[in-house]
């Protein structure tokens, strides 16, 4: 078996395939209606759409894998995809030296035929592909393909139809549906897990005397600022939002309460520096509430955020009490 190599371009790829902030989110029927659609056409057990991540092989969606969601990157048919322009097709893979001592040829589910269409980000770099996979060696002639190509450009819509409907275009981080969409996946796999996790809600001060003063426009470079700082400080794994106006939350993963405070000191230390040295004309500040998950006192995701919330306006009443 041969391992694929790493695209030239990997880096700024995985960084293209973050920024979607579509790893480890749910199923969706945008996704799962052409996996469907594309088994019937093709006559195929399996189709799949996948993301190529640093380690791993993730599905989007798939039909005929069961509960599958990921693989090893390492085994990973498209791993090898993605390294072409083009379509790789694979008419019986106990024949092509890349694949042949492959664990999934050689066993479970004993895969045949592949064919893998290249999916592309808004940008050209290729996050992962759409394929089919058969038990059965087979031949993809031309028509095929080209069905399939189309098929592929249909989730490149989808994929871009969903950056635009749970990104903030403003800040960049996830608007307020994009928000809750990972943070309650996030939060079931803490309930699953057992692992802690906790919601930290922020408000903007003085967010209303920026814009009066300064106009709407550093207003909204405010708001970027902040977000940014949020972003750089805080991890990857954490899920960060703008709920709207000057409002953010954010769901830290496997975080205890306890060690908040640490990630809330690395937060300010930024915000300063970012005020002592951004060489804009405003200063950033704000309140921040913290709640810890309790799946007994937090039924769903809206009682967690509105626990933060409570937290943060008494935060922020008591900052605006007359001494």
């Amino acid at each position: 078996m041969r391992i694929a190599e790493l695209p030239a371009n990997e880096a700024a790829r995985i960084d293209a395939l973050h920024s979607l902030r579509i790893l480890d989110t749910p199923r969706e029927e945008r996704f799962d209606r052409l996996t469907r659609l594309a088994r019937r056409l093709f006559d195929v057990p399996m189709a799949v759409v996948t993301m190529i991540d640093v380690n791993r092989q993730w599905f989007k969606s798939c039909v005929g894998m069961g509960d599958a969601s990921e693989t090893s990157r390492d085994i990973s048919f498209c791993a090898h995809a993605i390294l072409h322009e083009g379509m790789t097709i694979v008419p019986d893979a106990r024949l092509d030296e890349r694949f042949a001592e492959n664990p999934q040829v050689t066993g479970e589910p004993f895969i045949r035929f592949y064919a893998g269409c290249p999916i592309k980000s808004e940008s050209g770099f290729t996050l992962g592909t759409l394929c089919l996979v058969d038990l059965k060696p087979r031949d993809f002639d031309a028509d095929e393909q080209a069905l399939l190509k189309d098929l592929a450009a249909m989730v490149e819509q989808e994929l871009a139809a969903v950056k635009l409907a749970t990104i903030d275009d403003l800040t960049g981080v996830s608007n307020r549906r994009g928000f809750e969409a990972l943070a309650r996946h996030a939060m079931a796999t803490s309930k699953r897990t057992g692992r802690p996790a906790c919601m930290l809600g922020f408000d903007l001060n003085h967010f209303k005397q920026i814009n009066d003063r300064f106009g709407h426009a550093a207003g909204d470079l405010a708001l970027a600022d902040f977000a940014g700082l949020l972003l750089t400080t805080l991890r990857e794994s954490d899920v960060v939002g703008r709920l709207g106006g000057d409002e953010f939350a954010v769901f830290l993963t496997n975080t205890a309460e306890t060690d908040v405070p640490v990630v809330l000191s690395h937060l300010q230390k930024a915000v300063q520096a970012f005020n002592q040295n951004g060489g804009r004309e405003y200063q950033l500040d704000y309140c921040v509430g913290v709640a810890q998950y309790d799946a007994a006192s937090h039924a769903d995701l809206s009682d967690l955020m509105g626990s933060a919330d409570h937290a943060m306006y008494q935060r922020k009443k008591a900052r605006s009490a007359p001494a």
